[in-house]
Formats: structure tokens, C-alpha cells, sequence
């Protein structure tokens, strides 16, 4: 059976996104139907991302100008937390580097022994992506001018709605076929595999694959091929969330911020036309009604609308290509919003897909390694969420059950190895560096007891002129760098020269 016919259900970034990568890859190759009903509705919230996204939107050739534009966007250069270890302390997962490595000897190896000597300078002095997140300052600097330090390291805040909105004129320029309506049976073949969409109007959608967006719905995988959800519940309790945006009250800071409270956390997601917030939290812990009234109490600006409910259930189907149907976005499952993993599973997804795309004939030596690749991969992002929640010295008894729960073992020998020897290993293509990691260890005090001997190779004087000369660095680099807000002005300004209209490259 030769491929020629992808049918995707569901609209949205994750369908939208999708529609647009397939295209931009395979549309030579593909007919590509997206069917959506206006009838039912995204999230839509406010989105954070991770500086993927960028590789992303350089593919399809999306000029980042028109995109910030187009999207009410903004920068991010990480995700500063509140209160997730004691109440009032703060840290922020930056992007980008930390300090400069010695040969094989991480930074944080230098820094550690520093500070066992009395240092007195916090790890974040060594993070430009800090330094200028704190100071609201961005420009795309990929390299420190006259030094051997990287620059920064850069994602995005953007309207999940008009992002939505991009990728869709993008993909329908290219030759995807919308149709709108709503499926009511989903015809499968003798083998079980699904062979077309019945729709309430009577049309009939056929295809050889179909990418399930149907939401957490799960629609197709799910309901009609029945595939088996693995719930992390257990792991990851927070199943509710209330989302309102706001009026800004100044310029956007470039980062997201993420606020611990006494039964989970509020997201503040600034843009450029308003700001996104939400509250998310365990339904056995927190009402509803009282959940509403802490995120309005919270939010710094005036709300511009009635906050908006959305129960979720944390876990992943246990097989995301089954049969002739590949799910994606939140019928593939859903890892809460703590780190912005959300597109980036949709785009890591289709990216897979497009690599393993089968031409005469779905091989299930393909179908397999798809799996193995998304399971590991959502496992890391668990493992990584679950420790904000587990690393947290606060005293209310929600937070003491995350603290006191068994972790998974992929976890748990890694807390040990970091606590002993403060030693953390990427492992595989996992999404999250050896940085992100030591970021999160330090900002939640987990301070490791010893240091890697290969930072004893410079002498006391040595290693105080090389943190001095990596903050004097980094300190001279952030002042020089313009505003956030002006950023965005010039983003602005060069779209309007552009005209209307997407513009796209290659």
C-alpha cells in the first residue's frame, strides 16, 4: 500500500503545526487533508516554548519578525521559579550555557569547589540568559563579541490562536485541503486499521494515514482503535488548571514565570497585547470555585476575562503510531505546562514521523522504533517535571506528599549520583541538557557534597580570576545589550515594511 493520502483530525497548533511540517517535507509526495470543526474548541491558552520552536519555524521558513508579529509574541530566555523550594526563594531555568567548561570539566565543577571556599557569587551570575532575562534586555546574539562564550539562547511566548492561524494560511498556501465538519464514525478496514472519517454532513474522508489531534479526546488512537493510556497521575497529581488573561501592567518580561502555591502553581506568560495566566492544581486539594478566586487575586493586571476551566489527566498513550494512525499534540497525552513541553512534543513528533515515513507500506520495524523514541523521550520530560515537585522543602501537605512519593528509578539514581558527586549525564537525545538539570538541583537545594577532583587543577588564585573574568563577561555583555521592549518595536517595524501576509524563505 503506497502512502499517498495523510488525513489529519484536529485543528489547533498541534494539527496546524503538523499540516505544516508534513507539507513543507513531503508535499510533493502527499495529498494532506486536515479536517476541523469550528464546533469544538482548542485550549488556545497562551503558550510558552522552548528554544526548539526556533528550528522549528527556521525550516518552514518563517521570518521570526512577522512571526512575533503575527503572533503578539515575545522573547523567552527561561522559566524563573517561585517558592518551589522554600517559600520566597527564587531561580530560574535559563537557556543557554552556564559559565564556560575547562577542557572536559563542566563549569559547575569550578563553582562548587569555589564555593565549599567561601564564594560568595550565586550560580546565575555565570548565565547570560539570566542576567539579561532579569534585566529585560534581548537582541539575537549568538556569540559573545571578543570571547569564547556563547550568546544567547532564545524561545518564545506566543497566542496559541494565532499561531494556529499562521500555520494554517502557511499550509493551505502549499496545497493542504481543509474540510470543516465533525466526524461521527470512523470507518476501520478488515485488519482493524482505519480506512476513512465519516462526517455529520455525509462526506467521507479516506486516507492511507491518519495523525489523530483530536485533543485529549484521543479520538481515533483512543476511542476507535482503542489504545491504552498510561496514566502518571500517580506521579504527576495536578489535574485541573484555570487560565485568564490580563491587561500588562508594563514592557513583557522576556521569561515565563512560574509560582508555587500551597496546592500547585500559576504560569504567567507575558505577551505583547496582553498577558496569559493560569493556575494549575490538584482537584482533590483545591476547589474550584477557591482555585479561581487565588488566580484572581494573583494576576497583576485587570482581568479581561472570565477564567476558563480545562481538567487534563497527565500520562501518554502507550503506543503513538497504532496501526495506520500516529496521535499527536494531546491525544498522543499530556505532560503538565511546568517546562513548555507542549508543542515541542508536537513538533519533536512529526519531525519523527517525517523521518520514518513509510512509502510503500507501514513496516512495523518503523511503527516500533517511533515508539520507543516518543516513550523515552516523554519519560525524560516526566522524570524532569516530577523534580520541581519532589525537590521542595514546603511545609503544606500537598507538598509534602509530592516530597515523600517514590520517584521513578530513572529519577532516583539520578538525584543520588547528583547529590554525592554532582555529577548529571544527558542521556540519549533527551530534551533537557546537563545544565537544565544542575539549574533546577541548585535552585531546589540540592547541593552536592563533593565536586568533580578535575576542577582541582587550578590553584585557589587560577579559579578566582576565571569566575571574576566569566562574571566581568557576562555583567558588560547584558548592559550593552537594548531593551526587551525595543526589541520588539524593531519586530514590529520590520514586519510593517514586509506588508501584509506571511512571508516565507526556501
Amino acid at each position: 500500500m503506497t502512502i499517498k493520502n495523510v488525513v489529519i483530525l484536529g485543528g489547533g497548533s498541534a494539527g496546524w503545526m503538523s499540516a505544516a511540517m508534513l507539507v513543507k517535507s513531503l508535499g510533493k509526495q502527499l495529498a494532506i487533508t486536515l479536517v476541523e470543526s469550528d464546533q469544538i474548541a482548542t485550549v488556545g491558552v497562551g503558550e510558552a516554548t522552548i528554544p526548539p520552536i526556533g528550528l522549528f519555524n527556521r525550516y518552514l521558513g518563517i521570518d521570526e519578525a512577522e512571526f512575533l508579529t503575527q503572533t503578539q509574541g515575545t522573547i523567552k530566555l527561561g522559566i524563573e521559579f517561585e517558592n518551589w523550594g522554600r517559600e520566597g526563594e527564587c531561580y530560574m531555568h535559563a537557556f543557554g550555557e552556564l559559565g564556560r567548561d575547562l577542557g572536559i570539566t563542566p563549569f559547575i565543577h569550578y563553582w562548587l569547589r569555589a564555593r565549599q571556599q567561601g564564594h560568595g557569587r550565586g550560580l546565575w551570575d555565570y548565565s547570560l540568559n539570566y542576567q539579561a532575562a532579569k534585566a529585560g534586555r534581548f537582541i539575537p546574539l549568538p556569540k559573545v563579541p571578543d570571547s569564547p562564550l556563547k550568546g544567547l539562547v532564545h524561545a518564545y511566548h506566543f497566542d496559541a490562536g494565532l499561531y494556529a492561524g499562521l500555520l494554517r494560511r502557511y499550509s493551505e498556501g502549499l496545497g493542504v485541503k481543509r474540510i470543516e465538519g465533525k466526524v461521527v464514525e470512523v470507518a476501520l478496514d478488515e485488519g482493524g486499521a482505519i480506512s476513512e472519517l465519516v462526517l455529520a454532513s455525509g462526506q467521507r474522508v479516506a486516507g492511507e494515514l491518519f495523525i489523530d489531534c483530536s485533543g485529549q479526546r484521543a479520538r481515533l488512537i483512543g476511542e476507535a482503535l482503542g489504545g491504552q493510556f498510561e496514566d502518571w497521575g500517580h506521579y504527576l497529581p495536578a489535574d485541573s488548571a484555570l487560565a485568564v488573561p490580563s491587561e500588562n501592567t508594563g514592557e513583557p518580561r522576556p521569561y515565563t514565570r512560574a509560582i508555587a502555591h500551597d496546592v500547585g502553581w500559576q504560569w504567567q506568560i507575558p505577551l505583547q497585547h496582553r498577558t496569559g495566566n493560569g493556575l494549575v492544581y490538584a482537584s482533590r486539594y483545591l476547589g474550584d470555585d477557591e482555585a479561581r478566586a487565588k488566580l484572581l487575586a494573583a494576576i497583576e493586571g485587570k482581568a479581561l476575562a472570565e477564567p476558563r476551566l480545562i481538567r487534563f489527566k497527565t500520562g501518554r498513550q502507550r503506543q503513538q503510531w497504532l496501526k495506520n494512525c500516529v496521535s499527536l499534540g494531546l491525544a498522543s497525552g499530556f505532560l503538565e505546562p511546568l517546562e513548555s513541553t507542549s508543542l515541542h512534543l508536537v513538533q519533536s513528533g512529526i519531525t519523527r514521523l517525517i523521518k520514518l515515513f513509510p512509502r510503500t507500506g507501514i513496516a512495523a520495524s518503523a511503527v516500533a522504533e517511533f515508539n520507543r523514541q516518543s516513550a523515552e523521550e516523554c519519560e525524560a520530560i516526566r522524570d524532569f517535571i516530577i523534580l520541581h515537585y519532589h525537590l521542595n522543602q514546603r511545609p503544606e501537605p500537598f507538598w509534602q506528599a509530592m516530597r515523600e512519593m517514590a520517584v521513578p528509578s530513572s529519577l532516583g539514581r539520578r538525584l543520588a549520583l547528583f547529590g554525592d558527586c554532582g555529577r548529571v549525564f544527558r542521556e540519549g537525545a533527551e530534551l533537557f541538557s546537563e545544565v537544565a538539570w544542575q539549574q533546577v538541583l541548585i535552585g531546589q537545594n540540592l547541593l552536592p557534597t563533593d565536586y568533580d577532583p578535575l576542577a582541582d587543577s587550578l590553584d585557589g588564585k587560577e579559579l578566582e580570576g576565571y569566575l571574576a573574568n566569566l562574571a566581568t563577561i557576562i555583567t558588560a555583555t547584558r548592559d550593552k545589550l537594548p531593551r526587551h521592549g525595543d526589541f520588539l518595536a524593531r519586530a514590529r517595524e520590520l514586519a510593517a515594511t514586509k506588508g501584509k501576509g506571511l512571508t516565507t524563505k526556501g
